[in-house]
């Protein structure tokens, strides 16, 4: 390998992207000399002809080939060819991957790029979460037009908790209040009835609910809010607005917020729009 003083020279190869090899070789590097390397990635490794290539550079520079091959064939012969012109190969993963195997009791997939199906899994997930803040409550009618899921009920039927919800199952919601004193957003009615969900709640319920809510505040359980003649005249108003947007209505009274979510999720799964 290369002298103290000379900038060793890396290739890091891969049948996918390659990061993981990439990261892994910079955080080594950086307990030497401040972690100067020359990093050379190669990705999306699939033939023989691109493995003879990268080892013969990497013996001519008198390199390390470190790697995260994971179909078996390639990684042979990686290692063959390597071995017959001496050049140093690091197995990222492979050791890994043994010791997991013999955990798990099951033989991996060893497929390429599972490791960025995870990751894109988990950007859609945040991307979903901060959806879901941003138009949260009515916050902004447009996120109505952008939404997979469009939840409409009255103030404490449990509209923000189940977006979030939702939202880790990578579903970009947007909650509306429907308050008799507000026009809904035009918004409502431009979309698909089949993407917004009404939310209903048994009375008595959502006044006990309310009343727990203002004691929580430090605020008289009196208040207009708690009142159940005005809890009525709001859940008549929310029946109305959802008739005319022509959406399903779930009755939330009793429900946990999983119980209605997976409900959402079961009619998204068998509606074809959705």
């Amino acid at each position: 390998m290369s002298s103290q003083n000379e900038k060793p020279i890396i290739y890091v190869i891969s049948d996918s992207i390659g990061e993981t090899a990439e990261y892994v070789v910079r955080a080594a590097a950086s307990q030497f000399n401040g972690g100067i390397a020359e990093i050379r990635r190669i990705s999306y490794i699939d033939d023989h002809e691109s493995i003879d290539e990268v080892v013969q550079s990497a013996k001519e520079v008198n390199g390390l080939i470190a790697f995260t091959i994971v179909v078996a064939e390639l990684k042979e012969y990686l290692l063959k060819i390597a071995e017959k012109k001496q050049v140093k190969t690091v197995d990222i993963m492979g050791p890994m991957i043994d010791a997991l195997q013999g955990i798990y009791k099951i033989p991996p997939k060893m497929k390429p790029g599972l490791v960025r199906k995870l990751d894109d899994e988990y950007f859609r997930k945040v991307e979903a979460i901060e959806f879901a803040v941003k138009y949260d409550d009515g916050r902004d009618p447009r996120g109505i037009l952008k939404a997979d899921v469009i939840l409409v009920g009255v103030s404490r039927t449990s509209k923000t908790p189940l977006s979030m919800y939702l939202a880790h199952k990578r579903l970009k919601v947007a909650n509306v209040p429907l308050v008799p004193e507000v026009q809904p957003p035009d918004e409502l009615f431009e979309v698909s009835s089949k993407k917004v969900i009404g939310l209903k709640i048994n009375p008595d319920q959502l006044n006990s609910i309310r009343k727990e809510r203002l004691k929580a505040l430090g605020l008289t359980a009196q208040a207009n809010y708690a009142n159940y003649k005005r809890i009525l005249e709001e859940l008549e108003y929310a029946e109305r607005v959802m008739k005319k947007i022509g959406c399903p209505v779930i009755d939330v009274s009793s429900k946990a917020v999983e119980e209605t979510a997976n409900i959402i999720l079961d009619m998204f799964r068998k509606g074809g729009e959705r």
